[in-house]
């Protein structure tokens, strides 16, 4: 269930909703290939990419929040961490998906909110630090996140609105995070676009980091 709701393609849907009004773009054909909020800001419109980047957030909520229903606990981690691999492998789309950012931190919100808070400003500084450099700071995100979510279990932690905090805590922190990680450093390079091209120039030469 968390995998196919992290499935639901919503950068594919705002790019149609969008070709209503322009011509249709492929965005994993344009600017950094990257069916993601970041991509689809720089190709689409900022008002396009910030409901990609909604849309990519809800899946992670409804999908942790459906597994905590069914399955307590262990069912919202599961389900989390489902949902990050069906955005960033999704059957429909010969598994070419997005990078798993936001549909990770949605489902922080629900899974972890004790450290989510501590966990954007982290991912927020260290960007600015890092200097565009994604993989970095993901990296050291990702291994701060993973040893929180261990500390969170191990000393019994209360996690804010949370699920108790189970071994299913640091398993859903390290499969999310190393995926991403994967994904970012095996991401595509920019796909070069003739600027002169309808709708298109906004995606000339963009950088190879998206958040998706």
């Amino acid at each position: 269930m968390g995998y196919l709701i992290g499935t639901i393609p919503s950068a594919d849907i705002a790019a149609r909703l969008a070709s209503r009004r322009r011509r249709p773009s492929d965005l994993r054909a344009t600017g950094t290939g990257n069916p993601g909020a970041l991509n689809a800001a720089k190709t689409l419109g900022w008002k396009w990419g910030a409901l990609v980047l909604a849309g990519d957030i809800g899946k992670g909520v409804l999908a942790s929040v459906a597994g905590r229903r069914i399955a307590a606990a262990n069912g919202a981690y599961a389900a989390g961490a489902a949902s990050v691999v069906g955005h960033c492998l999704p059957v429909w789309n010969g598994f070419r998906g997005g990078k798993g950012v936001a549909t990770s931190a949605g489902t922080s919100l629900v899974c972890f909110p004790a450290y989510a808070p501590a966990d954007v400003a982290l991912a927020t500084g260290l960007s600015f630090l890092s200097r565009g450099r994604a993989e970095l700071s993901a990296g050291i995100t990702s291994a701060v996140f993973v040893l929180a979510a261990t500390y969170w279990w191990t000393a019994r932690r209360k996690n804010a609105w949370g699920p108790e905090p189970t071994v299913g805590l640091p398993l859903y922190a390290l499969a999310s995070s190393a995926l991403i990680i994967h994904r970012l450093l095996s991401a595509p390079q920019p796909i070069e676009i003739d600027a002169g091209a309808p709708d298109t120039a906004e995606a000339v030469s963009l950088p190879a980091e998206s958040l998706s």
